[in-house]
C-alpha cells in the first residue's frame, strides 16, 4: 500500500470514528427519553480500504410498539372507567358510617317500628320525619352526584377530542418530513422517534393501529377500523353535551363523520380502547344504569309509602295516592317501570312537616293524600295499624325494572342491597382490570426499553473503543507524516 493511500484509509478512519461518536453521545443524551431509540451508524468500506458511515440507523421493534401502543389504550380506558366508578362510590360511602342509601332505608325502617310500639310518642314520630328526610335528601344528592360524573366525563371526552386533533395535526408535519428524508437519504432516527411519541400519545386518548407504506409513509386507524390519518388528519369532532339529563345518552364521537362512540346511538365502528372510550363508558352506560337503580328506590318509597282511598266501596277499586313522600305531585307512578329523574325530585310530603304546616300525626293516621285518606278515624293515639301496614309494604317483595341491573323482585330494602352491590362489584371488577392492563403496559413497555431503548454502559464501552480506534488513526497519520518527511529529506 502507498503512503497516500494509507493517509486515505487513516483520515477516512478518523472522520469515521467522529461521526460514530457523536452518534453515541446522542444515545447517552436521549437514554431517559422513553421514546428514544437506539441510534447506530452503519459503517462501510469503500475502494481502497477507506471507511465511512453509510447512514445512520434506528433501533426499533414494531411488534413490541404495537403491543405497547394497545396496553396504552386498555390501561387509559380502565383508568377513566375506575375514576369514574371512584366518584360513584362516594355515594355509598363506607359501610361503617351507614350513609349508603340502603343504611338511610334501613334507619327509616328502625324508626318506623319503634314509632309502630308507641304511635302516640311525638319524638318517635319526629325520629321518623327526620329519617325520611334523610333517605330522600340522600336520594337528591345521589342523583346530583351521577349527574355531576356524566358531566365530567362528557367533559373529558371533549377534552380528549381537542387533543387528538392536536397530535394529528403535529402528525401530519411530522410524516411530510420523514417522507421527505426517506427520499432525499436523510437521518431521518430523531423524527421517527417523535413519531413514536406522538402514537403514545395519541393512543392515550383513544385505540389506533398502524401501517406503514412506501417512503416510511404511515396511516392511522382507529382500533374499531376507522381511518383516522391518510395523507391528512381526518376531522375528529363532539358537541359538547351541557345538559345531560337521567337516562339520556351524550353526544357521539364522529371520525370524518363516521360514529365512534355511543353503540346505543347507532355507532356501527365503535372504538373498544383508550380514554374517550372509558369516560363514554362511564357517561353512557354505567352512570345511566346507576341513576336508573337511584330512580327505582326513590320510586319504590313513594309506592311503600302510597295512601289507599278509604271511602272506596266495593267491587270499586280504590285509589292510590302518594303518601309520606311524593315528587310534588299525589299521581302515583308506574309500578315496576323506571321514571327517570325521580330521585331528584322527591321528597317528604309537607303535610306531615310541622316547619311547612303539616302535622306529625298524619305519619300514623293517614290523611297526606286527603281526607278520604284517613286511616284513624277515630283519632285514636294508639292506633298502629297505618305504621304496621307500612312496615309490611317495605318487606314486601314487589317489582322492579329489570334494565336496572340489580335484583328485580325483591322488597325496597333488598333492591337498595342490590344496587350498592352491583356498584361494588363493577368497581371490583374494573379495579381488577386495570392492574391487569397496567402490568402488561409495563411489561411490554420494560421489553420495547430493552429492545431499542439506551444502555449506558454498552455505550460508554463502545466509546472507549472508538477512543482507541481514533487513537490508532491517530499514530498511523503521525507514522506516514514521519515517514514523508524522511523521504522529502532525502530527496533533497
Amino acid at each position: 500500500m502507498s503512503l497516500s493511500s494509507a493517509l486515505n484509509v487513516a483520515q477516512s478512519s478518523l472522520s469515521a470514528t467522529s461521526l460514530q461518536s457523536s452518534i453515541v453521545s446522542r444515545n447517552v443524551a436521549g437514554a431517559s427519553d422513553p421514546n428514544f431509540g437506539r441510534k447506530a451508524g452503519l459503517q462501510i468500506t469503500t475502494y481502497g480500504g477507506a471507511v465511512k458511515i453509510a447512514s445512520i440507523g434506528r433501533a426499533m421493534d414494531a411488534v413490541l410498539f404495537a403491543g405497547k401502543i394497545a396496553a396504552t389504550s386498555a390501561a387509559t380506558s380502565q383508568q377513566a372507567i375506575v375514576d369514574g366508578l371512584d366518584q360513584l362510590e362516594n355515594t355509598v360511602n363506607d359501610p361503617e358510617l351507614n350513609q349508603s342509601l340502603a343504611a338511610k332505608l334501613g334507619a327509616l325502617t328502625n324508626a318506623l317500628q319503634q314509632y309502630g310500639v308507641t304511635p302516640d310518642d311525638p319524638l318517635l314520630a319526629q325520629e321518623v320525619l327526620t329519617r325520611a328526610h334523610d333517605i330522600a335528601t340522600s336520594l337528591n344528592q345521589a342523583s346530583a352526584a351521577i349527574s355531576e360524573v356524566r358531566k365530567q366525563a362528557d367533559a373529558d371526552m371533549t377534552e380528549s377530542v381537542g387533543h387528538v386533533n392536536s397530535l394529528l395535526a403535529e402528525f401530519e408535519t411530522n410524516n411530510a418530513d420523514i417522507i421527505k428524508g426517506t427520499k432525499a437519504g436523510r437521518d431521518i432516527t430523531d423524527l421517527l422517534d417523535t413519531r413514536e411519541r406522538i402514537l403514545s400519545q395519541l393512543s392515550e386518548e383513544m385505540g389506533i393501529s398502524t401501517s406503514t407504506r412506501g417512503d416510511n409513509d404511515m396511516v392511522i386507524y382507529t382500533d374499531s377500523g376507522v381511518t383516522l390519518f391518510e395523507t391528512v388528519p381526518r376531522s375528529v369532532t363532539m358537541a359538547p353535551s351541557f345538559a345531560l339529563g337521567p337516562g339520556s345518552v351524550g353526544a357521539s364521537v364522529f371520525v370524518d363523520g363516521v360514529p365512534v362512540t355511543g353503540a346505543s346511538n347507532g355507532a356501527i365502528m365503535p372504538i373498544k380502547s383508550g380514554k374517550i372510550y372509558g369516560s363514554s363508558v362511564i357517561r353512557d352506560d354505567v352512570a345511566v344504569t346507576y341513576q336508573r337503580q337511584v330512580d327505582e328506590i326513590a320510586r319504590g318509597l313513594i309506592e311503600v309509602f302510597a295512601e289507599t282511598d278509604q271511602t272506596a266501596v266495593p267491587p270499586a277499586v280504590p285509589t292510590k295516592l302518594a303518601g309520606l313522600f311524593t315528587t310534588g305531585t299525589a299521581a302515583m307512578l308506574p309500578s315496576g317501570v323506571a321514571v327517570n329523574g325521580i330521585a331528584a325530585a322527591i321528597r317528604v310530603n309537607p303535610a306531615a312537616d310541622p316547619t311547612q304546616g303539616g302535622n306529625l300525626d298524619r305519619i300514623r293516621d293517614g290523611g297526606l293524600a286527603g281526607a278520604a285518606y284517613v286511616y284513624n278515624t277515630t283519632g285514636e293515639a294508639g292506633f298502629s295499624d297505618r305504621i304496621q301496614g307500612m312496615l309490611d309494604e317495605l318487606n314486601a317483595q314487589r317489582n322492579f325494572d329489570p334494565s336496572a341491573k340489580a335484583d328485580p323482585s325483591n322488597s325496597l330494602a333488598g333492591f337498595a342491597s342490590s344496587s350498592v352491590g352491583w356498584l361494588e362489584a363493577e368497581r371490583q371488577t374494573a379495579t381488577t382490570t386495570l392492574g391487569y392492563s397496567a402490568a402488561l403496559l409495563q411489561r411490554t413497555t420494560e421489553s420495547l426499553s430493552n429492545a431499542m431503548g439506551v444502555n449506558i454502559d454498552e455505550e460508554m464501552t463502545l466509546m472507549m473503543e472508538l477512543e482507541r480506534s481514533y487513537a490508532a488513526s491517530s499514530n498511523l497519520i503521525s507514522t506516514i507524516d514521519r515517514m514523508l518527511e524522511s523521504l522529502l529529506q532525502a530527496v533533497r
